[in-house]
Order: structure tokens, then sequence, then C-alpha cells
């Protein structure tokens, strides 16, 4: 080898191994506090489903799920973008801060008033409850989620774990100290309190991130039509990783009984907790999906690729603990959530199918292919929406699970598929580009 070339493998050597070390540091950070917010979560779940009953519990599900399909267009993307331009330079980061903050409070007022509509007129729940819920979840915990982001960009997943477990923690409280002073309080009274709890964490959320990274500046001229165009594209795939996740539930709630829902809702509810370690993973790494992105889809596949290796004993590990554990969540939740079992056996496959999605999918956006997610993204709640039309109705969660799974195995392949095909294409550039990065051997 050269001499000359001996500092530049040095260099990469050591970039590599600093990267490496700070992307296990995050991931660390990220699962002790997803861990730490899985406990808290259990915790309130349990009390919850406990104390409201199967019925006003399916009756809260249906309504948040409703709401969450609403969820991705608060920010309207602002949060992904800010991640996005920020990882690549940190001098930006007053102005997507002060932009975020202020599309985040008005998209969200917006969506608010929609959400209360849609709930006054498709679900049988309280108005008064979706007040609450729509208030936390479309506005307050999405200042949370920017301030989180904020964190992300400058890969200090530390700050970004303590935040999030903060938020599970106030809820638990409101949610105990309710639960004691009342013994089986109503959902409404559920939803003040789960209000409460995401109320205090964006004003914390917000002051902590403008104190340790500086004020937000408002740069409206930066909203330009390629900014606008990405961020809505992160928004659309967004709300249909909802749809084809969540919306069966609220479809359950006006198709099927509010029992029904609340059993499936239950059991989806624990494949979400068995999938916060690959999560925690995703987060990590999501910085360094759009650094790698800089050099083709080739270079995030590469990265994609060497993290899911590590990863993908876990869902196969989860898989079985699901299947063999399902007996005993009615003994914790209560006998009325006996179907749970059968339910959680059904969805026991879904942390398997999301962590190749995931992996696949975040490689096409890092690599500037966001639309083409999205669009993949968005023919799968196409499907999943039309497939629970029919299968909901004569099926009840049952259908709900089986179309769940089929939309979770379509989207795997169809993102695979285009990946690759994208990967073939740009083959022979992106080799060209790392041989005259790397030098002569």
């Amino acid at each position: 080898m050269p001499a000359s070339s001996k500092p530049r493998s040095l260099l990469g050597n050591l970039a590599e191994t600093w990267s490496s070390s700070l992307l296990i540091s995050n991931t660390v950070w990220v699962l002790a506090g997803y861990g730490l917010r899985l406990l808290i979560q259990a915790a309130y779940f349990i009390i919850i489903a406990r104390s409201l009953g199967v019925k006003q519990y399916g009756a809260f599900i249906g309504a948040t799920a409703l709401i969450g399909v609403l969820v991705p267009f608060v920010g309207l993307g602002s949060g992904l973008v800010l991640v996005k331009n920020v990882a690549r330079d940190k001098t930006h980061f007053a102005e997507y801060w002060g932009n975020g903050l202020l599309i985040t409070l008005f998209s969200g007022l917006g969506l608010f008033a929609l959400a209360a509509l849609l709930c006054s007129v498709l679900l049988p729940i309280p108005v008064l409850a979706v007040v609450y819920i729509g208030l936390s979840d479309l506005i307050f915990c999405r200042m949370v989620d920017l301030a989180a982001y904020a964190f992300q960009a400058f890969e200090t997943l530390s700050k970004t774990a303590r935040l999030n477990v903060l938020l599970s923690l106030t809820r638990l409280f409101g949610i105990a100290g309710l639960a004691l002073a009342v013994g089986h309080p109503t959902v409404v009274a559920w939803a003040a309190a789960y209000l409460a709890g995401s109320m205090l964490t964006a004003l914390i959320g917000v002051t902590w991130a403008t104190l340790s990274l500086g004020k937000p500046r408002l740069a409206l001229a930066r909203l330009g039509r390629s900014e606008i165009v990405e961020g809505f594209y992160f928004s659309v795939g967004n709300s249909a990783t909802t749809i084809y996740n969540d919306i069966d539930k609220t479809m359950l709630a006006r198709l099927s009984t509010l029992e029904a829902t609340g059993i499936y809702g239950a059991a989806y509810r624990l494949i979400d907790i068995a999938f916060i370690p690959v999560m925690a993973l995703l987060n990590a790494a999501y910085a360094g999906f759009f650094r790698e992105g800089k050099h083709g889809i080739q270079a995030t596949m590469y990265y994609g690729r060497r993290l899911l290796k590590r990863v993908v004993p876990y869902p196969l590990f989860a898989f079985v603990a699901l299947f063999i554990g399902a007996p005993v969540v009615p003994w914790v939740l209560g006998l009325q959530y006996a179907q749970v079992t059968e339910a959680l056996r059904w969805l026991a496959v879904l942390p398997l199918l999301r962590t190749f999605q995931y992996f696949i999918a975040d490689s096409l956006t890092g690599a500037g292919y966001q639309g083409l997610r999205t669009l993949v993204q968005v023919g799968v709640a196409v499907f999943n929406i039309l497939i629970n039309l029919w299968i909901i109705p004569a099926y009840g969660w049952r259908g709900a699970a089986w179309s769940s799974m089929a939309s979770d195995g379509l989207l795997a392949l169809a993102l695979w598929l285009a990946t690759n095909r994208l990967a073939r294409r740009h083959r022979p550039r992106y080799e060209q580009g790392a041989i005259v990065a790397t030098g002569p051997a």
C-alpha cells in the first residue's frame, strides 16, 4: 500500500470506530430510556385496563387511533426535516427549531378542530374525552416530539431518552393519583390526567432544548418548495404508517364492538412494547442514515444491512416469548381480557415483519427517496382500509389481526423490491465513487 494511503486508512478506521462507539452509546441510552419507559407504560397500561374495563378502554383506544391518523400532519414533517438538515449542518439549528415550533402550534390547532369533529361523528365516546386526548396528542405531545428530534439531530440520545421517559412518568403519576382518588375513573377523567402529563412534559422539553441547543429563530424564507414537499412526504408517510398500524382499532369501534376493540387494542399494545428494543436502535441510527445518504442508496443499504444483522435475533426471540407467554395476560389485566391470549398469538409475528420493513424504509429515506417510501406506504394503507371494510364486520378482531399481518408483510415485500431495484440502477456509479474515495489498495 502506498504511504500516502496510510493516513487516509487510519483516519477512516478512527472515524468508523468513533461512529460505531457513538451508535452503541446512543443505542444503549435509547434502549435504557425505552426500558424504563416500558416499565412505566406497563404500570399505567395495567391501571387503565383494569380500572376502565374492556368497553371504556376500547372507546379510548378507538379515539386515540383516529386522532393518531392526523398526528403525523402536525408540524408537516418539520421534526424530521430538522433532523436531516441539522445532522448535516449544525449551524442551521436555530432556524429549523423556530420554524418547527411555529408550524407545530398552528397545524396542531387546525387538526385538533378536525379531530374533534370526526370523533364526535364517528365514535361513541364523550366529546370532552376527545377534546382532552386531541389537545394532548395533537399539540403538546408533538412539542415533546420536536424537542426530542432536536436532541436526536445532535445525536445526544441520552436527552431524547430522558424526555421520553418523562412523558410516560408524568402520565403515570396523573393516572395513579386519579385511580387512588376515584377508584374507577371514567374515560373523561383519565383523558384529563393524560392531557396534564403531556402539558407539563411539553413545557419542560421545549425549555430544555432551547437552553441546551440554542434559541429558536424564525426563517420562513427557508420554507421553500423543496422543504415543504419533503415535509409533506414525511407527514403522509407517517400517517400511512399510523393507518395500517392503528386505523383497524377505530374501524373495530365503528364496525364491530367496543369490547372487541379493547381486546385487540390490549394485544396490539403488547406488540408495540415488544418492538421497543428495535425502535431504540432505529432512533439511534436515524441521523446516520442521513449522513450515509449523501453517498446514495448503496451506502444507506450497506449501513442498514450491518445493523439489521445485529438486531434480527431479537424479534425471533420476541415471537417465541409472546406466543408462549400469551396466557399470562388475562391474569394481569383481568379475566374480561381472556381473548387477548388468542389475539396476541396471532399478532406475535409483527415485530419480525416490522424489523425488516423499518430498516429498508430508513435506507430509502436516508438516501433521499422519502417520496417513494411514502408512495408505497400509502398504497399499503389503502389496501388495509379496503380489506378491513370487508373482514372486520365478518370476523371482528380476528379479521383485524389477519389484515394487519397481511399489510405488514406486503409493506416489507414492496419496500424490499423498490430498494433493490434502485440499488441495481445506481450500483456502478456508487462502486466507482467508493474506489475513488478509498484510494488504491
